[in-house]
Formats: C-alpha cells, sequence, structure tokens
C-alpha cells in the first residue's frame, strides 16, 4: 500500500550533527505499508536499517536508525510539505533532519538559509510538548 503522503521508494535527505558542522548526506529507501516504516540507506557513519512507525493522519514519525554491528539512533518527525523533519538522538546528542522522496522531484539544493537549516530547534517543542503520543498512547 502506498500513501500519498509517504511515498515508498528512494528518499534523499541530511542531518546536522553540532560536532561535526555542516549537512550529512543521508541516501535511503523507504517503505511506508499500515503505519510501520522499514528500510535501509547509508550516510557518511555507514549503512543502516531502518524500523519504525508513521501516522498518516497527523504526520508524524518515529524510527530507530541502526547501523550495521553498530550504534543506534533514534529519529522523531513530522510531514511538512513534500519532507520529513525532525530530530535525532543519541544520549545526550541530538540534532536535525530532513528527509524527502526522490520522486517528487525535490533536490532540496542550498536554497535554505542557515536558520532553516536548524530542524531540531523548530521541532525540539514537539518532543517535550505534552501532547499526547499517538505512537504509545501517552
Amino acid at each position: 500500500m502506498c500513501d500519498n503522503l509517504f511515498p515508498s521508494g528512494p528518499w534523499r535527505g541530511y542531518f546536522l550533527d553540532r560536532r561535526e558542522p555542516g549537512r550529512h548526506r543521508m541516501d535511503l529507501s523507504l517503505e511506508f505499508t499500515n503505519g510501520r516504516i522499514t528500510g535501509e540507506g547509508s550516510d557518511p557513519v555507514g549503512p543502516f536499517i531502518i524500523g519504525g512507525q508513521y501516522d498518516p493522519g497527523s504526520g508524524e514519525c518515529r524510527w530507530t536508525k541502526s547501523y550495521i554491528a553498530a550504534h543506534d539512533l533514534f529519529y522523531e518527525g513530522i510531514r511538512v510539505g513534500k519532507s520529513i523533519s525532525g530530530i535525532w538522538e543519541l544520549g545526550p546528542y541530538r540534532g536535525g533532519f530532513k528527509i524527502w522522496p526522490l520522486a517528487s522531484g525535490d533536490t532540496d539544493g542550498d536554497a535554505e538559509t542557515e536558520e532553516e537549516e536548524q530542524p531540531v530547534d523548530a521541532v525540539g517543542e514537539l518532543v517535550g510538548s505534552g501532547a499526547p503520543d499517538a505512537f504509545s498512547g501517552r
């Protein structure tokens, strides 16, 4: 089942990490089916697999990015327009990310400003907002 808001197939994006300035490209192959996200990809750290959940009604997404034979990162984001933006966390470390489906034709070039490149600040309130959580029932 392909969801128009969450199309399965190739996605591209980047993550931000204050310890290593700049955008760090991610290439992903994602499958969105019945509220579940699965897939694989690679970035400068190495190859990884993806497993998580999405809610087509709210646009909220959560997944674990597991590097092969290494550590896991936790991603939380929301669908806005053609992309998903949010935060990643690994223990005390966190940063922003943005991904988009390649089928959308969006290359997300370098048109964004430095301020827009910091999705972690914009979405940080989402994580601790106290709003009901569609994934855990909180």
